[in-house]
């Protein structure tokens, strides 16, 4: 017979060996990140001004005040997405869930078109404007959601359906304020809706930083009820899960998550989507280590992406939503392929 301590000890260390590697592969794609550039700086130049030790004033401007807040901005974006995604997916039931079905993006990407559309006429500075118009429509786009959910019990099915509608309503109003804006206020709203790392700032990065250490914690320390979740919500119940609170409840945290994320970036997509599901193929569906894996993966991956698009086209500043778009889908059909079935 196979001894079930044994069982549980050899996947802990394999899960542990999983999260190493990509704590590494991370670190390697974030030196790669800031390195990657029309001017190509060695790593081992990158490592030396990160650590303080450099003393070329031209290599220290490249990467403290170009490069480094795209870098730092490409993983906190990422593990937002990653770890919003993989809470929708448990409290929604659905393996293709992700803060876009709850209309949440839509919501911010209308917000940012309008406060491009209003512009100078607005008593903040457009570059401020538009994330915290941003940040607040994603909000607004959550509370509409859950609103219809206490109206008749916030199940799953409820929720993707009010989710779905708010994505439409939220794409006509966009479509609406792109017909309305002069033709320069129409190129900045198709550039952030395509979704770019290149507004990033430390200041910015900072703030994106702060959102993920007030809600992670919450949601960590949902991590158990989450797990519960997944046998279902009578099960979960008996085990003593409020359940219609704990939905309510991770609702306003993807909210939170996916608002700091767009807000600055951009519309950005798939990573919310593949990055818990790779979490879950190499860590499995326990909460409490896929929530931290499914924020490695999405940082990874968008780090990734980030490369990617510096290479695509050098010295132009590719869209990264459309490299996550061209990654995500292939890679989502592998999943697919691979695994039979999402789980």
């Amino acid at each position: 017979m196979t001894d079930p301590a044994a069982t549980w000890h050899r996947h802990e260390a394999r899960t542990g060996v999983t999260l190493l590697l990509g704590l590494a592969a991370l670190a390697g794609c974030f030196a790669v990140d800031i390195a990657t550039g029309p001017a190509m700086l060695p790593l081992g130049a990158v490592i030396r001004t990160l650590a303080g030790l450099s003393a070329d004033p031209m290599v220290n401007a490249i990467v403290q005040g170009l490069r480094l807040p795209i870098a730092l901005i490409a993983l906190l974006v990422g593990a937002a997405l990653g770890v919003s995604g993989a809470v929708m997916q448990t409290v929604l039931n659905n393996p293709l869930a992700s803060s876009y079905t709850l209309g949440i993006s839509a919501g911010a990407g209308f917000g940012a078109a309008l406060a491009i559309l209003l512009g100078a006429s607005l008593p903040v500075p457009e570059d401020w404007a538009v994330p915290l118009s941003a940040f607040a429509f994603a909000g607004l786009a959550c509370a509409l959601v859950a609103a219809v959910g206490q109206m008749r019990g916030a199940t799953p099915e409820l929720l993707v359906l009010a989710g779905m509608a708010c994505l439409f309503l939220f794409q006509a109003l966009q479509s609406l304020l792109q017909f309305l804006a002069s033709p320069e206020a129409l190129q900045q709203i198709v550039f952030w809706l395509f979704g770019s790392l290149s507004r990033a700032t430390l200041p910015k990065a900072a703030i994106v930083a702060a959102v993920l250490l007030l809600v992670l914690p919450m949601v960590f320390a949902d991590a158990w009820r989450l797990t519960a979740l997944q046998l279902g919500d009578e099960r979960a119940q008996s085990l003593g899960v409020r359940v219609h609170r704990l939905r309510l409840r991770s609702l306003i945290a993807v909210s939170l998550l996916t608002g700091a994320a767009v807000a600055f970036v951009g519309t950005i997509g798939f990573i919310g989507l593949v990055a818990p599901h790779v979490a879950r193929m190499l860590v499995g569906a326990d909460q409490r280590r896929m929530l931290p894996a499914a924020a490695l993966f999405g940082a990874l991956l968008l780090s990734a992406a980030s490369i990617a698009s510096k290479l695509v086209m050098p010295g132009t500043l590719f869209p990264i939503g459309i490299i996550t778009a061209l990654i995500g889908v292939p890679f989502f059909v592998w999943l697919l392929l691979s695994n039979g079935r999402l789980r």
